[in-house]
């Protein structure tokens, strides 16, 4: 935290590698706040004696709070859409560099810009034989699992697990370290029930609003894959058992 002229302010600082990361993430919160979600707005960024910076309005935020209100921001979130799938730039989820080419179909950009890349950044980690085989025969069966469902480009949150969502002191949600893309909006709701999850407030506030498909259960599996093959690619342990397990029962439900 800094403090000037009687304001407060939030400073992250790394790496000077990571001054990109830094810029797509001003990015991603700036088209969350223009999209109406309240988040630490971004001030400024740059770089100095060897190391990057990012600086942000201070919040305090505490961890509990109006959930069913963060389920509303989320569905008002989600109706934004876009003209394709991706974004106007890569970013990053975690350390990883995460492409967000364009894509005109859904199926094509799940491919390209996630699942394959954590494939090969796989077998240049050596996650395992035979982890990496069912992999690319799951990779083969994408578009069965996906077929019939169309969504449309939704504006994403991109990294919405239980760390990344806060209140203010009224209750009010805050959002933030996003990876934001237009995609199928119910990746986001898949993340947040990854590690962790959040109240059944928020679920049904949701889907008051958004009420999810029948079929939503099974792509939660295949869109958190990504995400698990990400944890065992940067943090490898019990990751890659944890994605074989998941590839597995997706493999069993084509």
């Amino acid at each position: 935290m800094l403090e000037g002229g009687a304001r407060k302010y939030f400073a992250k600082i790394n790496d000077r590698a990571q001054l990109d990361n830094f810029a797509a993430e001003a990015d991603g919160l700036a088209a969350l706040a223009a999209a109406g979600v309240r988040v630490p707005a971004p001030l400024c960024r740059g770089e100095g004696s060897g190391q990057a910076f990012l600086v942000l309005e201070y919040l305090e935020m505490r961890a509990s709070g109006g959930f069913g209100a963060l389920g509303r921001a989320l569905a008002h979130l989600h109706s934004n859409r876009g003209e394709f799938f991706g974004w106007r730039r890569d970013n990053y989820i975690g350390r990883t560099p995460q492409s967000n080419r364009s894509s005109p179909t859904w199926i094509e950009f799940w491919l390209d810009s996630r699942l394959v890349p954590q494939l090969e950044l796989g077998k240049k980690n050596d996650l395992g034989a035979t982890l990496l085989e069912k992999s690319e025969r799951l990779a083969e069966l994408v578009p069965r699992l996906l077929s019939g469902h169309s969504p449309a480009p939704s504006l994403l949150h991109g990294d919405l697990w239980s760390g990344n969502a806060s209140f203010l002191a009224d209750g009010a949600p805050v959002l933030f370290d996003p990876a934001v893309y237009w995609g199928d909006r119910e990746t986001d709701l898949a993340m947040t029930e990854l590690f962790g999850g959040f109240p059944p407030a928020f679920y049904s506030a949701y889907a008051e609003i958004v009420p999810l498909d029948r079929a939503y259960g099974m792509r939660k599996t295949l869109y958190n894959l990504y995400h698990v093959l990400n944890h065992a690619n940067l943090f490898g342990g019990s990751y890659a058992s944890q994605a074989e397990r998941m590839i597995d029962k997706l493999l069993a439900q084509v």
